[in-house]
């Protein structure tokens, strides 16, 4: 009889071809601008972690706080035994940032997208998609068995056609993006969005991951960034990366918040966030408001690699702490990743699939120096 496994070799070994193998990497020790990966000590060009909150003391202390009252777990869904208080005063705290509401905190990110879209959406109805909408985005779109159709890339032209093509024949429609793409750096087209939304009787989710604490006079995200505070739409967005702890969110409407608390099933039937990380995230939002100063050595930050690297790489449009520099194939990914590897530097190649060309991806960070900017130049033009 025949392996009924044997195709995972075979797969991998096309993986392996194609240099679209991936594996992990320890990093021992707190997180920051400079880490230990591997054993080698260096400069991380590779973190979400924005603002250099993971690694805070705050945050570290408000978490064993938690832990030493609540215990190190929830042990169960918030609607039955594992709501606590620090669960409500989180989400009091998101909805004052995003000046919603209300808001709801899902066990991760991922979870919170899964989980408001298909609650939000059935099979009687229509999801437009940005092509590039991350991962947590497009499979909430298949579980929910809604018509699901991709518009090109921040492409008003392609979602107004595709709008004026479908959005008749179905009963609700939902536009999904994230605003800053995590792959590109760039935003979305916000302004027009809504005006479609309005136009075509269509709700609006945007994921303002990558947004949360980073953009906007606040730190409340791309949402307030474009000057769209209070319009109405769906804010989803994570407490793993700038906020430096782990966890989700959606923040809106009371109306909207007390419908997923009834519907969504990513959040009805998951354990609650744990006491430790939700008092980090809380701790981490303190700081967002108190410390604007963060935000502003990211794009001090931003500003002097684009002028220091623009006349040697390729740098895809940005207005986000991601800066991606285009390379010409997996390989030559691959091998810069090395490269600088060796010289102390951690940046990541990013292959295909997950983006549809090879690059460097760098999220830059407000605890990065100049000497640690200064070197990835020398070592990047060298």
């Amino acid at each position: 009889m025949s392996n009924p496994y044997r195709w995972l070799e075979k797969s991998l070994e096309t993986i392996h071809r194609a240099n679209w193998y991936r594996s992990v990497k320890t990093i021992a020790g707190r997180g920051g601008a400079v880490v230990e990966l591997e054993g080698k000590m260096v400069i991380n060009f590779a973190s979400n972690d924005y603002l250099g909150l993971a690694g805070d003391s705050r945050l570290i202390e408000a978490a064993v706080q938690a832990v030493r009252e609540y215990g190190t777990g929830s042990t169960g869904s918030r609607l039955i035994s594992g709501h606590r208080p620090l669960h409500q005063q989180l989400e009091r705290a998101i909805a004052a940032l995003k000046q919603t509401e209300d808001a709801l905190v899902f066990s991760s990110g991922y979870l919170a997208n899964l989980g408001t879209i298909a609650a939000l959406i059935g099979a009687r109805d229509l999801i437009l998609g940005d092509q590039y909408n991350h991962s947590s985005l497009k499979n909430g779109a298949i579980l929910s068995g809604a018509k699901t159709i991709d518009y090109l890339h921040n492409n008003l032209e392609d979602l107004e056609s595709k709008l004026k093509q479908y959005r008749p024949h179905y009963r609700r429609c939902l536009i999904t993006t994230d605003t800053v793409f995590s792959m590109d750096g760039d935003l979305c087209p916000l302004l027009e969005l809504l005006q479609f939304a309005q136009d075509y009787e269509a709700m609006l989710l945007v994921d303002e991951a990558h947004a949360t604490g980073v953009m906007g006079a606040t730190g409340a995200g791309c949402v307030e960034h474009f000057n769209c505070t209070g319009a109405e739409l769906i804010q989803v967005g994570t407490l793993s990366k700038a906020l430096g702890s782990l966890g989700g969110y959606v923040a809106g409407s009371k109306v909207l918040i007390d419908f997923l608390r009834n519907r969504a099933p990513s959040w009805i039937y998951t354990t609650g966030l744990s006491p430790a990380d939700t008092a980090a995230a809380l701790a981490a939002l303190h700081i967002v408001q108190s410390e604007p100063e963060r935000r502003s050595t990211i794009f001090e930050n931003v500003k002097f690699i684009k002028e220091n690297l623009i006349n040697q790489f390729e740098i895809l449009p940005s207005e986000s702490p991601i800066l991606c520099l285009k390379v010409d194939s997996p390989k030559m990914a691959l091998d810069y990743g090395q490269k600088l590897y060796d010289c102390g530097i951690f940046l990541p190649a990013i292959r295909p699939p997950t983006v549809p060309t090879s690059r460097l991806r760098l999220t830059v960070m407000a605890t990065h120096e100049l000497s640690h900017l200064e070197y990835l130049r020398s070592k990047l033009l060298g």
